[in-house]
């Protein structure tokens, strides 16, 4: 179990940080770190469980939600969006404020 979550750990810091070389060995070094200082932990342990448990977190997080952005010529940032990205749908733009924020709609900064 630790050794599967141990790669898809490593599996996900590859896809989200595709191209950029430091950041890639620095979470890849990470990885291990984290891992080989809890090398001895009985594996049956509730701790250990924990442990894993949190790897797996963490990948779900890199592979779902970190997009690299890379600035371009024009002085725009081009983002490497791939097929795990969670996207949402911006449902909550359309809110009016008065029911967003608790407000009225006649306070903030936009109040005449």
């Amino acid at each position: 179990m630790a050794l599967a979550a141990y790669r898809g750990l490593l599996r996900a810091a590859r896809t989200a940080f595709q191209g950029d070389n430091y950041v890639l060995n620095a979470a890849l070094t990470e990885a291990r770190r984290g891992f080989e200082v809890n090398r001895d932990l009985d594996i049956a342990g509730q701790e250990t469980q924990v442990l894993i448990k949190n790897a797996q977190e963490v990948a779900k997080m890199l592979r779902t939600n970190v997009v690299q952005g890379k600035l371009n010529d024009s002085g725009r940032y081009k983002l490497r969006i791939h097929d795990g990205i969670e996207r949402g749908d911006n449902e909550s733009t359309k809110i009016p404020k008065s029911t967003f924020g608790g407000g009225t709609g006649t306070d903030g900064c936009c109040s005449p």
